[in-house]
C-alpha cells in the first residue's frame, strides 16, 4: 500500500468514526431518523417550540442592512434553478451515455432543517434556501468531478486550496506516457464508489 491509499484508509476510518459520532448526537438530541424524516420526542418538541423567536421580535430586531440585502441574496435562486436545471439535465444524458456512475443528488441536497420547531418560519425559509444551495454547489462539483476524472483526469502544477472526491486519482502533472497508459483505465475507474459508508 503506497502513502496515497494509505491516507485515503484513513480518510474513510475517519468517515466512519463521524458516522457514529452522529448517531451518538441522535441520542443527545432526542432524535431518531425513519426514512426521509426527523422525529423528535414530544417534550423535546414542546421545549423547541419555546425557543422560537416570535416574527414581530425578529423582524423588528432586524438591521436596515440585512433588510436592504435580502433581496440581493435571494436573487441568487435564480442563477441556482437555471445552474440545477442545466447541469442535471446534463447529468441525466451524458453520465448515461459515457457510463459514468450518476450522482445521487439525495447525497448532497439535504433538506431537513425545517423540520426544527426552535426556528420561526423566516428563519426555516432562509435555512431551506441555503440547504438547497449549498447542497446544489456539492452535487454540481461532484457532478463536475466525475465528469473531470472522465475527460482530463490529470493533478494541476499549482496547488489548489480545495480538491474534489476524484482527484487523488488524477494523473501527475508533466507525466504524459502514464497519461497516454492509463487514460481509458481512468476513465472506468470508480469501483471505489461503492465503498463510501
Amino acid at each position: 500500500m503506497n502513502k496515497l491509499e494509505e491516507i485515503i484508509a484513513e480518510i474513510r476510518q475517519l468517515e466512519q468514526e463521524l458516522f457514529v459520532e452522529l448517531q451518538r448526537k441522535q441520542d443527545e438530541y432526542f432524535y431518531v431518523i425513519k426514512g426521509k424524516k426527523i422525529l423528535f420526542e414530544e417534550g423535546t418538541l414542546r421545549y423547541h417550540r419555546t425557543l422560537a423567536t416570535r416574527l414581530h421580535i425578529y423582524l423588528a430586531n432586524a438591521s436596515i442592512p440585512v433588510m436592504l440585502t435580502a433581496p440581493i441574496i435571494w436573487s441568487c435562486l435564480i442563477p441556482a434553478l437555471l445552474l440545477d436545471l442545466f447541469v442535471s439535465t446534463y447529468h441525466f444524458t451524458c453520465f448515461r451515455i459515457y457510463g459514468i456512475p450518476p450522482v445521487k443528488r439525495s447525497d448532497y441536497v439535504v433538506i431537513d432543517r425545517h423540520s426544527l420547531q426552535y426556528l420561526n418560519p423566516i428563519e426555516k425559509l432562509n435555512c431551506l434556501y441555503c440547504s438547497y444551495f449549498n447542497g446544489l454547489i456539492a452535487y454540481v462539483q461532484e457532478i463536475a468531478a466525475r465528469s473531470e476524472q472522465y475527460w482530463c483526469p490529470i493533478k494541476h502544477a499549482r496547488k489548489s486550496l480545495m480538491r474534489h472526491s476524484r482527484y487523488h486519482h488524477f494523473i501527475e502533472y508533466g507525466d504524459g506516457e502514464y497519461y497516454q497508459q492509463k487514460l481509458f483505465e481512468l476513465r472506468k475507474k470508480f469501483n471505489d464508489l461503492d465503498e463510501k459508508p
